[in-house]
């Protein structure tokens, strides 16, 4: 395996704790698994920490980081919402 320089960023840190919602969710496979598996109350409570994580941080980032934490939470949300009513 090839040793890949990955920059530590919030949009990293972001895209990786955004990514488990959508395993749980169901809309991607779980990549240690390789199966398609639905939890809707871990879906909930990884979106929590990232509104959590939203209102801690307000204030500290910059307008880039906010906007994208901000459509990420929002997207997660609405996929969430459409999850539970299926």
């Amino acid at each position: 395996m090839q040793n890949q320089n990955m920059e530590a960023s919030f949009s990293t840190l972001i895209m990786s704790l955004g990514s488990s919602p959508i395993i749980n969710i169901g809309l991607a496979q779980n990549p240690q698994t390789g199966k398609t598996e639905k939890d809707l109350n871990i879906a909930k409570f990884n979106i929590d920490l990232l509104l959590m994580l939203q209102d801690k941080t307000k204030n500290n980032l910059n307008e880039d980081e906010e906007k994208f934490l901000k459509a990420l939470v929002t997207d997660l949300q609405m996929k969430y919402v459409e999850a539970k009513k299926a």
